[in-house]
């Protein structure tokens, strides 16, 4: 099935990043007008699950230790947060709102899928900056943190969640350091031959899509 997609003559990164790009900024534009807003909300899961798609489908090694990957990432980034929600001890005090979707124990599905994007992007762009391993999982340790930054005024303010008193918490940064080495050394040790140029692109095209939100 896969091959079948990509035998089509579209289906390339160069079209991919130019959908990525298009996706982004038609969210900032509906997310920031009222008559839109509404309606874009709505779909924000949806196009976390897409850009997750798109995504995806490039990495060139599609082998078993890919797939393991994706489903401890998940699976990890997911159980962290419903610890975190039942119990306030890895992020802080926190409830997740309507806007990211069906909830499974009080976590959007969405939020799992957001775990895999973000951590296999910054780690393609760790990969970049050094080859020493243990450095890898420690920068993009620290671009997870900065993405979270940036993430937080806007999330907040879409009712992505909520924190318990208003303030954000600094645990919530320390948790989110230490859940991305995890998954770092987890990438890390499968992922060694990943090869995905979208991977970075798609980190500065969020990274942009949340600070032009931000001043919007």
């Amino acid at each position: 099935m896969l091959n079948k997609i990509d035998d089509l003559t579209f289906v390339n990164e160069k079209n991919a990043f130019y959908l990525l790009v298009a996706m982004h900024i038609s969210g900032v534009i509906g997310l920031s007008l009222e008559i839109t807003s509404d309606l874009f909300k709505m779909l924000v899961p949806y196009n976390l699950f897409a850009t997750a798609a798109i995504l995806l489908h490039f990495e060139k090694d599609k082998s078993i230790k890919y797939g393991l990957f994706i489903l401890i990432t998940f699976l990890v980034g997911f159980f962290a947060e419903v610890i975190g929600v039942a119990t306030g001890d890895i992020f802080g005090e926190y409830a997740y709102g309507k806007t990211l979707g069906f909830k499974v124990l009080e976590v959007p599905l969405a939020i799992g899928i957001n775990w895999v994007v973000l951590i296999y992007c910054s780690a393609h762009l760790s990969r970049k900056i050094t080859n020493s391993a243990v450095l890898q999982v420690i920068i993009a340790s620290i671009l997870m943190v900065a993405l979270d930054l940036l993430i937080e005024p806007v999330a907040i303010n879409l009712d992505f969640w909520s924190w318990n008193g208003g303030d954000i918490p600094l645990r919530n940064y320390i948790g989110w350091f230490v859940v991305s080495v995890l998954l770092h050394s987890v990438f890390r040790g499968l992922m060694k031959d990943s090869n995905n140029s979208l991977a970075i692109k798609l980190l500065y095209i969020q990274a942009a899509f949340f600070v032009v939100l931000n001043f919007i």
